[in-house]
């Protein structure tokens, strides 16, 4: 990371601004061996603030070889690595919640899995409190990622990010 990145790594800092696409990534590389044992995390923001390139670094420093499309249209990419399932969830399009039921939306959500979702208030009602959300605001050339815990498992990976950025 590069020193802009590296400014608020004290144990008092409340989150993390990141410069360019390449320190997204290196973040997202990073939170790659936090995110671990399943869970959900909510990455929220405004178009083009940087959800889907943390999804893709993330996805990618797990060890997926490929490229990593926006669910955009599908609503839902999985990804099965050696780390375990990643389901990539983009609800943009999202007529409806309850569409979330029709698609099965509590078998991405099993013990194991690590599901990505951005544009969570799409699916208001129908999905559960996120272990972690990661609120990326769009502040020109820099992107601050503000995260907020809702369980123990959360609490423990918003530390980490913080502390090991």
């Amino acid at each position: 990371m590069t020193d802009a990145a590296n400014q608020t790594a004290n144990p008092a800092a409340k989150n993390v601004r990141l410069t360019g696409e390449e320190e997204m990534i290196a973040f997202a590389a990073q939170a790659s061996k936090v995110l671990t044992g399943g869970g959900l995390v909510f990455l929220e923001g405004t178009l083009g603030a940087g959800k889907t390139t943390f999804s893709r670094g993330l996805i990618q420093a797990l060890g997926h070889e490929g490229a990593v499309k926006s669910p955009t249209y599908t609503l839902v990419e999985e990804y099965q690595l050696d780390t375990g399932r990643i389901c990539h969830f983009d609800l943009y399009r999202l007529g409806d919640p309850e569409e979330l039921e029709f698609m099965g939306i509590r078998e991405y959500l099993t013990d194991g899995t690590l599901c990505l979702i951005e544009w969570p208030e799409r699916g208001q009602g129908v999905l559960p409190a996120a272990d972690l959300e990661i609120h990326i605001d769009d502040v020109g050339e820099a992107r601050i990622l503000n995260f907020v815990s809702n369980t123990e498992k959360g609490a423990r990976w918003k530390e980490a990010l913080l502390k090991n950025k």
